[in-house]
């Protein structure tokens, strides 16, 4: 006879109850951590064992008996080739479902921000690449081919997507947001998050750093957060909750820092009377690796590993990634730390999750599906890259037209450099914090892609490096050394001048030059962008600025092709190059979209998902201030130089008409809206039309601008197309007390254009209600769009 937890057709929540009420306490510990295991087809598994590996060593095989709540990284931990990595996750799953007491398989994660982080998965673009699509769908798409992926080599459970709202560019993981306005990343990653899990959820999208990790200190990784509660639900909350509600999101990460002393994984009020109680989330929230360790071993909040482990379940902490570091430390019967109660709630959890994903059906995975690389998927990463790239300036080079450019020069470090395209969750640069390299052959780097699409008219010289070496320099984290404000470390940076000269000669002999420059990811300094590795500036680094300058000196008409994950300054030459063309993190296929848009074949359509700051002193700086930001008198530094929402195509769009069709609307109502706009210029064309507003009388100060609908729109040359959105009241929202959104009767501005700071077409609707309207738990996140030729 089955028993009831192995019968596929009982009620889920039955099967949970028998298979809890038939587990020890030793067994449902093992339930709430992972292992961080270098896995082997034959079984025998190796424990990682480093600073970051968060497990505890002593045991870890006798432990394995009572079974595992999670594997961490079974593909993506060190450079296995799939099929071999299949077999080894198989072999895992297989001594835990056939030698353990109640055969519970673990649930595998892999991180799959950019793509499975795992040897010859599909690299695609970075998440500023998917904000600056402006295209929901097709970020959608582009998650679903991730989950496709994932599921192919066993993953049930994918660490994405970053939900931060970028604030500060000087911060290294800006590279991982959406971009700095708390509505587009909440569209971007609901669509993201739908992509990944499916509709069955049949594997988990986890959403994080929760909460506010993008606003630290100084912009400095792991930082404390200074935060208000009313600006954080209004800026930082707000992507959470869209994705939960709407998108049903299977999990959540806590981030590492602290905001106003307490820290994130052990804030109860956060991870469970916010997310939990009053949003109704019904997943797994899971730890950032050594998250739990942080409370003892940094912020000094527990006394010890156990104290820690205690503080971070009893606030609604699931699972401890990436190992047992404290709860290895948990003695099986101190009931005092992790009472029984809280105990069988989490494992009541997992254990729903496991059977929810199908994992008791299906624990193994075929060794010769895995599915990676297909031409369809290849075909979306290009496209994602295409719509992406930002064209900032153009004095009418581009595109590059065959009869106007006999000799092409192709100069700078990132031309033909594969990892200065990736993010740095890619598995190739990912793996450089290891002491591997992994190739990156898959990349079609804007070199190559140029010298095929322009054979025989190309020149190169690389002109300078942005690193002195690939792996100069090395992380030392807080705890490594008695005063870390009195350390010095060296950088790593290249101040190598030696290649300009050779540079400007190949300028100096062709009709057009194509400078590439940028970054290089690469965790905790291991690279100029990416987690740990902050900035204090927004100067290109190394001597790429002297590079740009000389060869912009020489005559020959310049366009830059700025890479990475931050905008930069170009030192004032924006207005002496030809044209400037952002590309962000393009992924493996950014040399065949960058040829696609400088050739002309495709407008470039990409609209700017962050701010370019003027330079660093205006940090930290976004589109949606509040007024007295500018400061009295206003900063020099203050602004940008390319505002949010900007970017130029290949034609030219004029603003005719806006109709508010609902100049008074209810409290409870709908405002609609319609925009005329024309194609004048003589190329197709994409545009993406903006609908900002602004509260003229609030009880708490808002700010100057909020973006509240986007439809981008192809539009033929000649053509004029009619957009017409609808924005729920509630959307006109803001927090008056702690975690209460409330919508007020008044006048609020609206305005549409091409940017948040060209805004042609204005207006003002009164909303109308006798008082303020407290939102329901579920309210009208979102603005819809209709657009007819």
């Amino acid at each position: 006879m089955t028993v009831l937890y192995k019968d596929t057709m009982a009620p889920l929540d039955e099967r949970v109850r028998d298979l809890l009420a038939r587990m020890t306490r030793q067994e449902k510990l093992a339930q709430i951590h992972a292992l961080w295991l270098l896995l082997d087809p034959e079984g025998q598994h190796r424990l990682r064992e480093d600073g970051f590996a968060g497990t505890s060593s002593e045991g870890w095989q006798s432990r394995l008996a009572n079974g595992l709540g999670q594997i961490t990284r079974p593909l993506g931990s060190h450079g296995v080739e799939p099929r071999q990595g299949v077999q080894a996750l198989n072999a895992l799953q297989r001594y835990l479902v056939e030698n353990t007491r109640l055969g519970i398989p673990a649930l595998p994660h892999e991180e799959c921000l950019v793509g499975v982080m795992c040897r010859g998965s599909t690299l695609f673009p970075g998440p500023l690449n998917h904000g600056a699509t402006w295209q929901p769908e097709l970020v959608e798409a582009v998650a679903s081919a991730i989950g496709k992926e994932a599921r192919s080599i066993g993953c049930r459970q994918g660490l994405a997507p970053v939900l931060d709202v970028s604030r500060d560019v000087r911060w290294g993981r800006t590279e991982e947001t959406f971009g700095e306005d708390p509505y587009l990343v909440g569209v971007m990653g609901t669509r993201y998050v739908r992509g990944l899990q499916g509709e069955a959820r049949d594997m988990l999208a986890t959403l994080k750093h929760y909460v506010g990790h993008s606003f630290s200190e100084g912009a400095r990784n792991h930082a404390p957060v200074r935060v208000g509660e009313c600006e954080l639900n209004d800026i930082f909350l707000l992507p959470f909750e869209m994705a939960i509600k709407q998108a049903n999101a299977g999990s959540v990460m806590p981030a590492y820092h602290d905001i106003d002393g307490q820290p994130a994984h052990s804030d109860h009020r956060l991870l469970t009377q916010l997310l939990r109680q009053q949003w109704g989330f019904d997943g797994l929230i899971v730890a950032d690796y050594i998250g739990v360790s942080l409370l003892y071993q940094h912020h000094g909040t527990a006394r010890d590993a156990k104290d820690a482990a205690g503080q971070a379940f009893a606030a609604g902490l699931d699972v401890e990634l990436p190992g047992d570091d404290c709860v290895g430390k948990l003695d099986a019967e101190d009931r005092e730390a992790l009472p029984d109660a809280t105990l069988d709630a989490i494992v009541a959890r997992v254990l729903t999750e496991k059977f929810r994903v199908g994992l008791f059906e299906r624990p193994y995975s075929d060794e010769d599906a895995v599915d990676f690389q297909r031409p369809e998927t290849l075909e979306l990463a290009r496209q994602l890259a295409r719509q992406s790239l930002v064209l900032l300036e153009n004095d009418g080079v581009l595109p590059l037209e065959e009869e106007r450019y006999g000799k092409i020069a192709v100069i700078g470090p990132t031309a033909a450099d594969p990892l200065a395209h990736l993010s740095g969750y890619s598995f190739p640069v990912h793996s450089l914090h290891e002491d591997t390299q992994e190739s990156a052959e898959q990349v079609v780097t804007p070199l190559q892609a140029l010298q095929q699409r322009y054979a025989g008219r190309i020149s190169y010289a690389k002109g300078c490096d942005i690193l002195a070496s690939p792996r100069s320099g090395g992380a030392v984290f807080p705890g490594d050394v008695e005063d870390s404000a009195s350390l010095q470390i060296d950088s790593p940076i290249s101040e190598d001048r030696s290649g300009i000269e050779e540079a400007v000669v190949c300028a100096t002999q062709a009709d057009i030059a194509l400078v590439f420059l940028g970054d290089l990811p690469g965790l905790f300094q291991s690279g100029t962008v990416g987690e740990g590795s902050d900035t204090d500036t927004l100067e290109l680094p190394g001597v790429q600025q002297m590079l740009l300058a000389a060869v912009v000196a020489s005559g020959t008409p310049v366009v830059v092709i700025l890479s990475g994950g931050r905008p930069y300054s170009l030192g004032g030459l924006e207005d002496k190059v030809a044209a400037l063309l952002f590309s962000f993190s393009g992924g493996q296929e950014i040399g065949n979209a960058l040829v696609d848009v400088l050739s002309g074949e495709v407008s470039p359509s990409g609209r700017l998902p962050i701010s370019v700051p003027k330079s660093a002193g205006a940090m930290p700086y976004f589109y949606n201030h509040k007024f007295k930001s500018s400061g009295t008198p206003i900063s020099r530094s203050f602004g940008a130089r390319y505002p949010f929402g900007y970017g130029l195509g290949y034609s030219r769009f004029a603003y005719r008409e806006l109709k508010i069709e609902t100049p008074e609307v209810a409290i409870t109502g709908e405002i609609s809206i319609e925009v005329t706009i024309e194609n004048i210029g003589h190329r197709d064309g994409e545009e993406v039309v903006q609908l900002y507003v602004h509260d003229r009388l609030a009880k708490r100060v808002r700010p100057v601008k909020e973006l509240k609908a986007f439809r981008k729109v192809v539009v033929p040359a000649g053509a004029i197309a009619t957009v017409r959105f609808t924005v729920p009241v509630d959307m006109l929202n803001y927090t008056d007390r702690p975690w209460e959104r409330i919508v007020e009767p008044g006048e609020f501005d609206i305005a549409v254009g091409p940017s948040s700071n060209d805004l042609p077409l204005k207006g003002c609707i009164k909303v109308v209600g006798d008082e303020s309207r407290v939102l329901p738990t579920t309210w009208k996140m979102e603005s819809t769009s209709t657009a007819t030729l």
